[in-house]
């Protein structure tokens, strides 16, 4: 059997598997009714969410078109970037290349003349593929058209076979983060109501699949730093210069909670000083913003707000230690604590961090979250959506979260 049809299979075999074990337990048996409030996040969208009840099966069909077309010899090979200027033989490909993946229909893919449904046609792959939606075959795009339909059934066989092993009850309201994609939605009645973009984990500390419940927001966090950014990143700084964690606002303190001269700690090794509990006081440069959204689970990871706002326009955000950072974590956070609007809005939540205290406003009704890892995944019969294997696990790679670090930002 070829690696391609292996890994069809497995994923067959394992969303069968998938359907003997009980669901995530992660609401009341009693379903709570639609939110009369929707996030007004500038991406607020009523589309398909991108993980939802259907998304495994629909995944794993899609693998098994992508590799019909790779079976029936694929799609022909785009050689140069195109634009509305464009016409001849290039075009004709191009026509051909995205009626092959269900972007132009078969009567529209005769002509060797670029018009608007070809624009339009590339403007839909872009938004697929998470690039700038210009409407043009840019570099980028080019090497998107270009990779092969085995590469893309691969990436879909791959996500299916994730999915299958999620546990994860999806409930009438719950939040979703697409790690490749660097994106988390916020899901109300099988509809994305808001669409934020994200910061997560780097390749050194990837952000790790998890499923489980949203409690609490916590307001003005303190944030205490891992043994692994104390020995990778603070320690040096304390060598060079005593004063850095003071500029930083981080205490360091002892077994006892007793607040240490962090000088002291200048000539002892990586390992002792990270025996010492440092923490990052709340206030304008800390690590995790004002807002911390409170999830447990076995990797200590959460979502977050951040003081390094212009990182989300990035293009490359795969950035931070593990946690996820969130564009609209104010929207995010109101519309997890009061689905009606009755108390909570961004407004509201700003009021509470400007008076200064520390806080944990707990969650009338916990809300499900799955951190999913889909480097390929489809809603429905048409073009799948697709991103870069950042992890490398889509060919065997093995992400390594490191389990319990206490506060990953």
């Amino acid at each position: 059997m070829k690696p391609l049809s292996r890994l069809l299979a497995a994923a067959l075999g394992l969303m069968a598997a998938a359907c003997i074990f009980p669901a995530f337990a992660t609401q009341e048996s009693s379903p709570e009714a639609p939110s009369a409030q929707e996030p007004s996040q500038e991406s607020t969208t009523s589309a398909t969410p991108s993980y939802g009840h259907e998304t495994a099966r629909a995944t794993r069909a899609a693998a098994q078109r992508y590799a019909d077309i790779a079976k029936s010899g694929g799609w022909p090979r785009i050689a140069k970037p195109l634009g509305p200027d464009s016409h001849g033989k290039p075009v004709a490909d191009l026509r051909r290349r995205l009626a092959i993946e269900g972007y132009l229909s078969k009567d529209a893919s005769d002509s060797a003349n670029w018009d608007a449904a070809l624009t339009d046609a590339v403007t839909a792959f872009q938004a697929n593929m998470g690039l700038e939606p210009t409407g043009a075959v840019s570099r980028q795009t080019l090497r998107a058209l270009n990779v092969k339909p085995a590469d893309r059934a691969r990436a879909l066989a791959a996500t299916a076979a994730r999915l299958s092993r999620m546990r994860f009850h999806f409930g009438d309201r719950y939040v979703t983060v697409n790690i490749p994609a660097t994106a988390v939605e916020a899901v109300e009645g099988d509809r994305a109501l808001a669409h934020y973009d994200a910061i997560v984990g780097g390749k050194r500390d990837p952000s790790p699949q998890i499923a489980t419940r949203i409690i609490s927001v916590d307001v003005n966090p303190t944030w205490t730093v891992p043994a692994s950014i104390i020995r990778k990143e603070l320690l040096p700084k304390l060598k060079r210069n005593p004063s850095a964690l003071a500029r930083q606002h981080i205490r360091v303190l002892d077994g006892r909670g007793r607040e240490v001269d962090p000088s002291k700690l200048r000539r002892l090794s990586a390992s002792r000083a990270a025996r010492f509990t440092f923490r990052q006081d709340p206030g304008p440069k800390n690590a995790l913003g004002s807002l911390r959204i409170n999830m447990p689970n076995s990797s200590a990871v959460f979502m977050h707000d951040t003081p390094q706002k212009k990182l989300f326009d990035r293009d490359y955000r795969f950035l931070s230690h593990g946690c996820v950072r969130v564009e609209g974590v104010y929207n995010l956070a109101a519309w997890l604590l009061d689905p009606e609007g009755q108390k909570w809005d961004e407004t509201a939540l700003r009021d509470e961090v400007e008076q200064g205290r520390t806080e944990k406003i707990r969650l009338r009704r916990p809300t499900p979250v799955a951190w999913v890892y889909m480097t390929g995944w489809a809603t429905g019969d048409g073009p799948a959506h697709f991103r870069h294997d950042i992890y490398n696990l889509d060919r065997g790679g093995k992400s390594k979260p490191r389990h319990g670090r206490r506060g990953r930002r």
